[in-house]
This record gives C-alpha cells, structure tokens and sequence, in this order.
C-alpha cells in the first residue's frame, strides 16, 4: 500500500530513510575492497539521492513542517550516513554476500517507490522517457563496472 493511498505525505522522507542507511553501510564496505568501485557507487548513491533529498525537504514543509524542522530532520539523517560507512567498512570487508543482500534490499527500496509512488504520479508527454532513463542508468552502472575492473 503506498503512501498516497494512505493518507501519508512523507513518501521521499521515508523512501530515503529505508534506503540511505543500507546504501552507506554497503559503500563502506565497498570501500574496504576496492576504492574505485566505492568512488563509482558513491557517484551513483549521490545521484540518486541529491533530488530524494530535494523532494523529501518537499514534502516534509507541504504536510506541515517548518523548513527549519525539516532540515534538522534530514541533517540528523545525513549524519548516520557516515557512521553506517564506518560500520560496513569495519564489519563488513569480509561479508560480500551480505554486501550484497543490503545492497539489493536499498534497490528494492528504490524501485518500489519510483514506480509505486513516483511514475504512476507522474504526467509525461513523452512516456516512455522513465523507462529509457531506467535503461540508461543500468548501462551506465554496467559502463561504470566495467571500466573499475
């Protein structure tokens, strides 16, 4: 059930919560490996979540919450992005298949609410633009492994 459906307005603020803090803690370990590959996901990570913050600031001041509020509440969030980097680089450097697993979970979260929440939202003259970018964005992340080895 998504937000809307509910009631909620806060869909990004808590997309961002469910999918921040697995995303740094895999990027720390990431790093652990291979620091190519980390600066790579981190680009990618920052991509992503430079307009879900936007959005999530958004959001937050239209249900009703102060700006101010609103930015301590996502710079208390952004401050645990460091500390769950510092813990999948200590915790998890011999862990890659949880890696994995936290990594697959922070995706799922994304794509659960770009087409749950975001897409179905969204009044496009050009349809199909979601999908190519969808596309593109998984051949540049191939693009990208590649070049890192």
């Amino acid at each position: 059930m998504t937000f809307a459906k509910t009631g909620g307005t806060k869909a990004q603020f808590m997309a961002m919560l469910v999918d921040f803090i697995p995303e740094a803690i895999s990027l720390g370990a990431v790093f652990s490996h291979d620091r190519r590959l980390g600066f790579l996901l981190a680009a990618f990570i920052g991509a992503q979540n430079l307009p879900e913050g936007f959005n999530s600031f958004r959001e937050l001041v239209k249900s009703g919450t102060k700006p101010r509020s609103a930015l301590l509440k996502l710079l208390i969030v952004s401050l645990c992005g460091p500390i769950a980097a510092a813990a999948g680089y200590f915790l998890l450097q011999d862990q890659p298949e949880l890696t994995a697993g936290i990594m697959t979970f922070a995706s799922g979260g994304i794509l659960y609410l770009v087409f749950q929440d975001i897409a179905p939202q969204a009044k496009l003259r050009r349809h199909w633009t979601p999908t190519l970018g969808a596309v593109l964005g998984f051949l540049i992340g191939a693009i990208g492994k590649q070049l890192c080895g």
